[in-house]
């Protein structure tokens, strides 16, 4: 059974606030990258070891943040995670070099990993299947709207003059205010769905393992998302470098980030309305194709031009996960959403962490513009696997 209509609205409230903020948390690494590089002098490959640190030990954590949320609950999870990302950029805003930015990127890393699966796990067991959709529609919008909001929030504030050690500092006092709040006004419903995650838990064991229904397909959109998330984060690393190997001033180049969130937001909402309407395998192709003619229009074209390409090519870059993630809960047992979910997180997280890093040796050894071209033939890699994928023992259209 599941939950009354106030702990469903409570469940998405708690869920959707979570997803802004650590979102936000989170994309707002990449609007801080290039900044970190210019004070202690980093190269393209430190740039990109720096994020895959952090990615490496969010899929760590990412992994077994599925079973911790079944045995701890989703809402002490979230709550811990939040508290965990705060204490990392509050450690970031010492600003002291970069051990000192490495350790607070591998604090936020853990705090970051301790929302995907139990967000989307509160939200999947409480709400039934014909709701459902609609009800992980808006929670993943709610984390575009974090990241447009919060790079949006510090790009503003450090070309107004604002250290970026102060800005983060903000952003982890921001982080520790939310714990608090979800801790104090979802104390009563977290009682509620605890119970309901315990007396499930009896069921799960039954369940062992990670819950999926079909390994082969599970198995192939693990690749497609792997090779996706590889190259959307790692797009979103660059790509202020890239607008300053074109000559743009910093403060602008960052802003590039930004744009490019801004285009993720109509991104998720389009390209699942596409794959709903045309088919999820024709949908995908069609947005890696238009990936990456975007990718290589970025470094061909003048800069006026490539900024005006920077809204759609978010919109598609950002806008496939719509449709690998939405895939998957077809994939997954009811009782084992969190174990299912986690595991394609934390897989994905490893290609973000892995993606920037190897991407930016590209970088220093072949320069920016080369690296770029590269990563638009790497999205048209996760084609092929695509179409595995099958729906109720018949093809996906």
């Amino acid at each position: 059974m599941y939950d009354t209509p106030s702990t469903q609205k409570t469940a998405l409230k708690v869920s959707c606030s979570t997803h802004v903020v650590q979102d936000g948390l989170i994309t707002t690494v990449y609007v801080l990258l290039p900044l970190l590089a210019q004070a202690f002098g980093l190269s393209y490959a430190q740039v990109g070891l720096l994020k895959g640190l952090k990615g490496l030990t969010q899929a760590a954590f990412e992994m077994g943040s599925g079973w911790l949320s079944e045995r701890l609950g989703e809402i002490r999870l979230i709550v811990v995670g939040l508290a965990c990302s705060g204490i990392g950029y509050g450690v970031l805003s010492l600003g002291r070099g970069i051990e000192m930015a490495a350790l607070a990127l591998v604090i936020i890393g853990v705090g970051t990993a301790l929302h995907h699966a139990p967000c989307s796990a509160l939200i999947a067991n409480s709400y039934p299947a014909r709701s459902r959709s609609g009800a992980l529609g808006l929670y993943n919008a709610s984390g575009d709207v974090g990241k447009l909001v919060f790079t949006g929030g510090v790009s503003l504030t450090i070309g107004m003059g604002m250290a970026w050690s102060q800005a983060a500092l903000v952003y982890g006092g921001l982080a520790m205010c939310t714990a608090l709040a979800i801790a104090v006004s979802a104390g009563r419903a977290n009682d509620t769905t605890e119970t309901k995650s315990t007396s499930d838990t009896a069921s799960q064991e039954s369940g062992r393992g990670w819950g999926i229904l079909n390994w082969r397909m599970f198995a192939a959109l693990l690749v497609v998302t792997s090779i996706d998330t590889m190259v959307q984060i790692s797009v979103m690393v660059f790509i202020a470098f890239l607008m300053l190997a074109k000559g743009v001033p910093l403060a602008i180049a960052t802003s590039a980030t930004v744009i490019l969130l801004a285009g993720g937001v109509f991104g998720k909402a389009g390209c699942g309305y596409l794959a709903e309407r045309v088919g999820v395998r024709p949908a995908f192709v069609l947005i890696q194709v238009l990936t990456s003619l975007g990718l290589v229009g970025m470094v061909v074209l003048p800069n006026s031009a490539a900024f005006l390409l920077l809204l759609p090519l978010g919109a598609v870059v950002q806008g496939s996960s719509s449709i690998t993630y939405g895939f998957a809960a077809d994939l997954i047992h009811p009782r084992c959403m969190a174990r299912g979910y986690a595991l394609l997180y934390s897989v994905g997280t490893f290609a973000a962490a892995i993606g920037p890093f190897g991407f930016g040796v590209i970088a220093d050894v072949y320069g920016i513009n080369a690296t770029i071209f590269v990563m638009a033939l790497v999205a048209l890699c996760a084609v092929p696997p695509i179409f595995m994928l099958r729906q109720n023992g018949t093809a996906v259209a």
